[in-house]
């Protein structure tokens, strides 16, 4: 792999304007584009080539689910369950305008709330939860600016 000495080269002349999809691995199609869908999350389209589907929520949010992950014994993240922490990307965060809702929503229907919720930082409030495949999926809601959150530094 080439790296470019950075005392000599430039910065990218393009600024990325948003995200379009998050990708998520996953072993069993049918069982996850179950869960999704429970989420909030519809099917928009099916690629059998990439052996993936598109699924989008109302307000435009955008994951694609991968269904060639191997089976693991124990349903072990790789990236996050291991002792040895491999570099990759970890999870996704969506934001949400009521975390409380979601959280009540999840107990109701039996979604293990593995962390939170927490205060992280000085502007949200997270909560995660892990989809069948053990993916780690995080929701925050952000703390509006008028309660003074967002100029603390002690968070």
């Amino acid at each position: 792999m080439q790296v470019n000495d950075p005392t000599t080269s430039q910065d990218c002349p393009v600024t990325a304007t948003g995200y379009d999809h998050v990708g998520i691995r996953v072993t069993d199609r049918r069982r996850s584009l179950r869960f999704y869908e429970r989420l909030g999350f519809r099917q928009t389209h099916h690629f059998p080539g990439a052996e993936a589907n598109e699924m989008v929520t109302e307000a435009g949010v955008r994951i694609n689910l991968i269904f060639n992950g191997a089976h693991r014994p124990g349903g072990r993240n790789v990236l996050l369950d291991e002792p040895v922490k491999l570099p990759g990307m970890t999870h996704p965060a969506f934001l949400v305008e009521d975390l409380a809702a979601l959280q009540a929503w999840l107990e109701r229907e039996a979604i293990v709330i593995t962390e939170g919720p927490k205060r992280i930082g000085p502007r949200r409030v997270a909560l995660f939860i892990r989809d069948p495949d053990g993916n780690v999926l995080e929701f925050n809601q952000l703390i509006p600016e008028q309660d003074g959150f967002l100029n603390r530094t002690d968070s």
